[in-house]
């Protein structure tokens, strides 16, 4: 294996391999997962592309934000659940890329969304009159597809990068490919690969923090200026982004962390399971965080059920 100066043809993910002795416990609770985070996250998409009463900028994006979870957990979680049911180990090299892209290019556009929100709220804090016109519907529209094609654009410059390295290794300590799993295994120099993408990460990440900080700090202060009620209800929402955008901070944190973990000071499973809970807390908890806190949403969605409920009923008799 040391002989290898190029293309791995494909990976053996060791994640899945630690995974084998109870892969039917395992696939159980990975489907169900993924069959409830699927059903909330399109209820929320649906609910609000039929209500014409929230076809407005903030459920737009919430709705985006829905739809990037659900984008997030197909990345993964389907062929999780393959190789654990048909006791598949590996992975292809170019499969693993597209993985590794897809994967990389959720995180950015859930970056660039909890950013354009926290612009979008304080716009309807701060300039209430002027906030139709500053911030349509057509106009977030146009910023989603923003946010979705540069995130596509600054994941496939490192990924890229990253499919010319000579590998000489072809066991990925994960159930899935990302980027910095791949570039471990280079047989060569991969200083220039690991400095651009710490570069990219934290100006990237910086930026959008520095301007959610600002954004949030200045809708607090101004809601200290208005009338008590506006001020009840900006702050709900501001706690309700708040939530979620806490919650995907925390687990990039201990994703990050894991990274940063000697391989041999923890096991292979704490491995994998920092970096699945890590990956899916924001994805299911996200959406059950806007839909409980967003009152207009969660009376739409009830609307929804019970028009449902009522339907099923009529049908039996």
């Amino acid at each position: 294996m040391e002989n290898m100066s190029r293309v791995t043809t494909s990976f053996v993910l060791l994640g899945v391999v630690e995974m084998e002795r109870f892969r039917y416990l395992y696939s159980t609770i990975a489907v169900f997962v993924y069959v409830i985070t699927m059903f909330i996250c399109c209820l929320i998409v649906f609910v609000v592309w039929t209500e014409e009463t929230l076809h407005e900028p903030m459920y737009i994006f919430i709705s985006n934000l829905v739809f990037n979870g659900m984008f997030g957990s197909s990345t993964f979680l389907p062929k999780l659940v393959i190789d654990l049911l048909f006791g598949f180990r590996t992975i292809t090299f170019s499969g693993c890329l597209v993985q590794s892209f897809f994967l990389h290019s959720f995180a950015a556009v859930e970056v660039f969304t909890f950013t354009v929100m926290a612009h979008d709220r304080y716009l309807a804090v701060g300039q209430p009159l002027r906030y139709p016109i500053l911030m349509t519907n057509s106009r977030a529209l146009k910023l989603i597809t923003v946010n979705w094609v540069t995130a596509f654009i600054v994941v496939f410059i490192p990924v890229t990068m990253t499919a010319y390295l000579p590998l000489c290794g072809e066991n990925l300590n994960n159930v899935f490919c990302e980027n910095m799993s791949l570039i471990k295994l280079a047989c060569g120099d991969a200083s220039v690969n690991n400095i651009f993408g710490a570069v990219e990460a934290f100006l990237i990440d910086i930026s959008c923090l520095l301007v959610i900080i600002y954004c949030y700090i200045r809708t607090f202060i101004i809601c200290l200026r208005i009338s008590k009620e506006a001020c009840q209800k900006a702050i709900r929402t501001l706690v309700t982004h708040l939530l979620a955008f806490s919650t995907f901070m925390i687990a990039s944190f201990f994703i990050l962390l894991r990274y940063r973990i000697n391989s041999g000071s923890i096991s292979l499973a704490a491995h994998v399971l920092i970096t699945i809970i890590g990956l899916m807390t924001p994805i299911t908890v996200n959406p059950i965080i806007y839909g409980i806190r967003t009152e207009a949403l969660k009376i739409k969605i009830l609307q929804k059920f019970r028009k449902m409920k009522g339907q099923h009923l009529g049908k039996s008799f």
